[in-house]
């Protein structure tokens, strides 16, 4: 089977890593296209991948409709090349939903992000199959699977996924210090015009506070303000992973970053207008991940329960002991994806 993946962000490169690495292994020929964004194209030279890019990441919606077409051009002419039986992206990705229905061939999208209205009004109507995990909060009709898991869990599940302590040492960092990472987006999404998440003031204050616990340090999507770039951590993205699990607390507006720590079993507050399913689940059912979504006092609210969590001696033993009940009633999604991809590619 010739599988074709388009890939428009980094955690899509997570999410699809392993189920490409075992495809190849059972003979089937896959081809990644990728849309530049952030360190896509980094963790994809990281993990050895070949590729091809297709586009770009735009920030105004005019940009974003032009790279549209751009792009989908630049896959038609691939497709055409490659004649793949089917096609294969992450969330929202209506290039390959728009391309699949050109080619009639088979498009799979596997979504977890709700809110994204109008990538889900481009992309649902012409998508063959779209995947979503059990927690997603809407339905999509008859197009949709749901299924027991994350697409963090893709990537991070023991199967999958080892610590390693020697990022520790890149950073000067002993396992058992207290350490806060605090993560911010870039906020250029379609879904996300005009919101901001969290303001200067509150990230100020968030590390006013926090330090008094810890070390910080900050990642950031975004360029940081000059008070917080002695926070910035220099850390190749592969690793980011590994200082997740040893990290005693995340504090921002990712809900992909505050899901892997869930499923690593460390503690995550997410500050977001919106949220997601699966966030609200590992909030609800595992209370691994905090969520804030009122835009007017997230702020406030989200660094009360941060100082919380931080005076509670225990908080790292118990998160792990938080994933193991969340790992014990989840699938491997890995293998679900590889099962449902040979399941509809002869269609």
């Amino acid at each position: 089977m010739r599988i074709l993946f388009n890939i428009c962000h980094p955690a899509q490169v997570h999410l699809f890593k392993n189920l490409l690495w075992d495809l190849e292994k059972k003979g089937h020929k896959c081809k990644i296209t990728a849309v530049e964004k952030e360190v896509s194209l980094n963790l994809l030279d990281a993990y050895g991948f070949e590729y091809e890019v297709v586009g770009s990441a735009k920030f105004t919606s005019f940009s974003k409709a032009m790279e549209l077409i751009k792009i989908e051009y630049m896959l038609y002419k691939i497709a055409r090349v490659f004649k793949p039986d089917i096609l294969v992206g992450g969330v929202g990705n209506v290039h390959v939903s728009h391309l699949g229905k050109l080619i009639g061939k088979t498009s799979i999208v596997f979504d977890d992000t709700e809110h994204s209205k109008i990538e889900h009004l481009l992309m649902d109507p012409f998508a063959t199959v779209i995947c979503t995990p059990a927690s997603y909060r809407i339905s999509l009709g008859n197009k949709q699977i749901r299924y027991e898991g994350n697409h963090e869990l893709a990537y991070l599940h023991p199967h999958y996924f080892t610590p390693d302590a020697r990022v520790l040492n890149d950073l000067g960092i002993k396992e058992n210090d207290t350490f806060i990472i605090l993560r911010f987006v870039s906020w250029g999404a379609i879904h996300d015009v005009g919101h901001a998440g969290l303001t200067l003031e509150d990230k100020r204050n968030a590390v006013r506070e926090l330090k008094k616990y810890g070390r910080i340090l900050i990642t950031s999507e975004k360029p940081l303000e000059k008070e917080f770039e002695m926070y910035r951590i220099n850390l190749p993205p592969e690793k980011m992973h590994d200082l997740l699990y040893y990290a005693t607390l995340l504090y921002g507006d990712s809900a992909t970053m505050a899901s892997e720590c869930a499923v690593l079993g460390t503690h995550a507050i997410f500050c977001d207008y919106a949220g997601r399913g699966y966030t609200d689940e590992e909030e609800k059912r595992y209370g691994l991940v905090y969520n804030f979504y009122n835009e007017n006092s997230m702020g406030k609210d989200s660094l009360v329960k941060a100082l919380e969590l931080l005076n509670n001696p225990n908080l790292k033993r118990e998160g792990k002991q938080k994933r193991e009940t969340l790992l014990a009633e989840k699938i491997d999604v890995t293998k679900f994806m590889a099962d449902i991809i040979e399941k509809y590619g002869g269609l």
